[in-house]
């Protein structure tokens, strides 16, 4: 008899089956693609951003905002850390808190794997679940590989971002079937699109970064920002993503660190006969600051705009409003906000409040986390929740 079968060989399935293996539960994990782990071995650039040193429950978001708090507390990113270290898995912090593997992705991979292994965790792959019934306080799962029983079951199937990865919405699919309400679903942590027209005004900057301030509504992020050739994307964009409705426009600060009108008045009395887009071309690359003059504002020399053209290029640059035409949506997605209404289930065990032994983790929740190895963290402190009692 199978003791707790997880569906989904993701971070918070492996985790979670892991978990369930050292309480001496039999754990059986099953996933429908050809190996296990496949969006921890995309991530960050092929390192993976497994967790961040400075989680706190203000990096997620969720309509039930407190839920995130129990898992998040009795299992942090120091606790990860230790699994790290303990294999010996070489890493580094590249900024804000965001720890990345110093040689690749699948390192983190294969530490879950032998700790499955360690704790007698069956990992079957190409098993692709047909359906899922309870009879007389068991799970009975119908797959391509016959089928199964067990006391609880485990729902680590993911979101619907990145469905070339395998994504589906199985996951929500299960939670409505067992009475579970579903929050609506949205990509998250994704780049934009612009129109063909805005894009014909930055045609040539495909490629280039810039260092800004990205703000919708109260929200606001400083990171990169990246032009594409479908729009903006980079760190900025991708975490603004997650707070943006469509026909809202989105503020940029190009000038961050500094006040653009003060700035701008003092280069006149300092260098008043250098051209705005050197000066530009101090803060952001040359492309970047060329285009901007040429696009808002005609790049002479500082002596000679008048006081209000000088406000209005101040107010361009720290307060540049764009509207995106969309998003790429799941096809380049992190993630998917939304999903499972989490007061239907346990925050201190994940499991349902409406199906006994039934238990949910990781993405398929309604719980964000920011870009930055919060999402990571998410998985691997819900994982262990559930594990410890399924």
């Amino acid at each position: 008899m199978i003791d707790v079968i997880v569906l989904g060989g993701g971070a918070a399935g492996l985790m979670c089956a892991l978990t369930a293996g050292q309480q001496g539960r039999r754990a059986v994990v099953l996933d429908h693609a050809n190996k296990v782990g496949k969006k921890i071995l995309m991530s960050g650039g092929g390192r993976c951003n497994f967790t961040n040193m400075y989680t706190t429950p203000d990096d997620y978001l969720s309509q039930n905002p407190h839920f995130c708090k129990s898992a998040l507390s009795r299992y942090t990113p120091w606790d990860f850390i230790a699994l790290v270290e303990k294999h010996n898995v070489a890493y580094h912090e590249k900024k804000l808190g965001q720890l990345f593997c110093d040689n690749k992705a699948s390192d983190i991979l294969d530490l879950l794997l032998l700790e499955c292994e360690d704790a007698g965790v069956e990992v079957l792959t190409r098993c692709n679940v047909k359906g899922v019934e309870r009879q007389e306080g068991s799970f009975v799962v119908e797959s391509s590989l016959g089928t199964m029983k067990a006391e609880s079951l485990v729902v680590a199937t993911g979101g619907l971002s990145i469905p070339t990865m395998g994504a589906t919405g199985f996951g929500y699919e299960l939670a409505e079937q067992f009475g579970h309400s579903l929050l609506d679903t949205e990509a998250a942590l994704v780049p934009f699109t612009l129109s063909k027209q805005q894009l014909q005004g930055y045609d040539g900057l495909s490629g280039i970064s810039a260092d800004v301030l990205v703000s919708c509504g109260s929200q606001s992020f400083r990171e990169n920002l990246l032009f594409t050739h479908r729009g903006l994307s980079g760190p900025a964009i991708l975490q603004i993503s997650t707070y943006w409705k469509p026909g809202q426009a989105v503020t940029i600060n190009w000038l961050p660190d500094i006040d653009a009108l003060d700035y701008l008045q003092s280069m006149q009395v300092e260098r008043p006969k250098t051209e705005l887009k050197t000066l530009l071309s101090e803060f952001l690359s040359k492309r970047l600051a060329h285009r901007f003059c040429e696009l808002y504002c005609e790049s002479k020399s500082m002596q000679q705009y008048s006081p209000a053209v000088l406000e209005s290029i101040a107010k361009s640059l720290s307060e540049f409003s764009i509207l995106p035409a969309g998003t790429e949506g799941y096809r380049t997605a992190e993630v998917t906000i939304g999903g499972v209404d989490t007061n239907q289930v346990s925050s201190k065990t994940m499991e349902s409040k409406l199906v006994p032994n039934l238990y949910f983790v990781g993405e398929v929740l309604d719980v964000t986390g920011h870009l930055g190895g919060f999402n990571f963290q998410w998985a691997w402190a819900s994982g262990v929740a559930a594990g410890l009692v399924a």
